[in-house]
């Protein structure tokens, strides 16, 4: 009987945990929706840009980063030929 209690504390405290963290991520509009959450491998994931999240290892991110105004500059020459998601 007492490994059931410790299993229902463990569920509770997940479920809890689980909540905390539903009630975060509604509550992320404060940047147009947009989270960041640690991956279970220990990447960088973005939610709210589309359907799946961005997901990236930090490097990866310090080297995207590095070309941030290289980036907005395409976008500025390429306007034209870029669609916007509606």
């Amino acid at each position: 009987m007492n490994e059931q209690s410790g299993d229902e504390t463990d569920l509770r405290a997940e479920l809890e945990r689980l909540k905390a963290e539903n009630a975060a991520l509604k509550n992320s509009s404060s940047r147009g929706g947009l989270s960041l959450r640690v991956s279970e491998k220990g990447a960088l994931s973005v939610y709210g840009l589309g359907r799946f999240p961005v997901t990236l290892y930090k490097e990866q991110w310090l080297k995207l980063l590095e070309i941030f105004d290289e980036i907005k500059t395409f976008i500025q020459t390429n306007n034209s030929r870029l669609k916007t998601k509606d």
